[in-house]
């Protein structure tokens, strides 16, 4: 019996990608000349106004109304008629200090630096994939790069900033991926164009550049601006918020999610941190060839350094038992806040980058949790 499943992306255009972004670029203004700041940074973007908000405590100044601005030039509104203009925003701020009450458990001063917050964190991966990343997720967010890409290089002239994408891929009983079913992409665009002109476009200049052709047949369905226009986008159509799409920036729902966001957040806290060394765990323990798939959990209390759990499901693909496993991950890999930030070196302004098209499953080099350096040493450790 076939098996569906469906993941999708938004390009950088999206009202909650953009305050994504604002969000990140502010942090990493912040670690560029202050290891040690603090960032809870939120951001909320509607017609024509910019909401920034949060904790931030540092030694830099941040100029928050330049960080806006050129954030959102560099999305691409910049002209009235997109409904959103970086030159003519109103740009608010509400910024306080870290409560002193949450550094107290999180300053590394004369204890071990404990978690900035409770929570669980998961991480995720599957041998579908070079990526070692679910194809349905790694397919949207590509789709999406792409269109944002033949905007910006006027391959596609007539695209305008906003966007999504979404792929349904088919596997058979034994979870084995078969085909792509189903591509969706919605793009907002000029009033002039016609929408079998977009159409044709979308599929020659984005589709068939990033789907593989053995995954395509003459059964796949391709569905473009299924309401028929979207020239009304971006904060104009629909406001935007920090956070607001978790699943798009982790594993497109193949996986649990702790519903702890990213953006906006430095490494001192977990959400972040804990969830990059969770992928970090599972990506390295397939890549050990181990299990096909795993799922990892870690949880934590406020203030204390070591986790209060750590799980994992390998869906039945391993010959190791899970505690033979978590017993390997605790020996492994360091998993305090503060021996993740250190092997992952995360206080480095690295992340307005991750903010759009995924935090995982990409080939960068600052992406120090998408390394499998530690597959010997998982190897040795199981006799393997």
């Amino acid at each position: 019996m076939a098996k569906f499943f469906t993941s999708e992306a938004v390009t950088e255009g999206h009202p909650d990608k953009i305050c994504d972004q604002i969000s990140d670029a502010i942090l990493d203004d912040v670690l560029a000349h202050d290891r040690n700041g603090r960032v809870a940074c939120e951001t909320v973007c509607t017609t024509g106004m910019v909401f920034v908000f949060g904790e931030i405590t540092t030694t830099h100044y941040v100029d928050v109304q330049k960080i806006v601005r050129d954030t959102v030039t560099k999305i691409g509104y910049t002209r009235g008629k997109f409904g959103f203009d970086a030159d003519n925003l109103a740009v608010l701020t509400a910024i306080d200090p870290q409560s002193p009450d949450i550094a107290l458990g999180v300053d590394d001063i004369n204890h071990e630096q404990g978690a900035g917050d409770q929570g669980m964190m998961f991480g995720y991966a599957t041998d579908e994939t070079e990526e070692l990343m679910p194809t349905a997720y790694l397919l949207a967010q590509k789709l999406a790069y792409r269109l944002s890409q033949v905007r910006k290089d006027k391959t596609i002239p007539y695209l305008r900033p906003d966007g999504k994408t979404q792929v349904t891929v088919e596997y058979d009983d034994n979870f084995n991926l078969k085909r792509v079913d189903t591509v969706l992409i919605s793009s907002q665009h000029d009033p002039s164009v016609d929408m079998k002109t977009l159409a044709a476009d979308l599929k020659r200049e984005v589709v068939l550049k990033v789907i593989p052709k053995n995954l395509l047949d003459e059964n796949t369905k391709y569905l473009f601006n299924p309401t028929g226009r979207f020239v009304i986008g971006g904060p104009a159509a629909d406001s935007g918020l920090t956070g607001r799409k978790i699943i798009v920036d982790t594993y497109g729902g193949s996986a649990s999610h702790g519903g702890g966001a990213f953006s906006g957040k430095d490494p001192s806290k977990v959400d972040r941190s804990a969830s990059y060394m969770a992928r970090y765990i599972a990506k390295n323990l397939v890549a050990s060839k181990i299990c096909k798939r795993v799922e990892v959990e870690l949880s934590y209390a406020i203030g204390l350094a070591e986790p209060t759990s750590v799980c994992v499901n390998t869906f039945n693909t391993s010959k190791y038992s899970e505690d033979e496993i978590v017993d390997v991950i605790r020996k492994v890999f360091p998993l305090t806040p503060k021996g993740i930030i250190e092997h992952l070196d995360l206080k480095r302004p690295i992340y307005k980058k991750t903010s759009c098209y995924g935090h995982f499953g990409r080939n960068d080099v600052d992406f120090t949790w998408e390394k499998v350096d530690k597959v010997s040493e998982i190897k040795k450790l199981l006799g393997d």
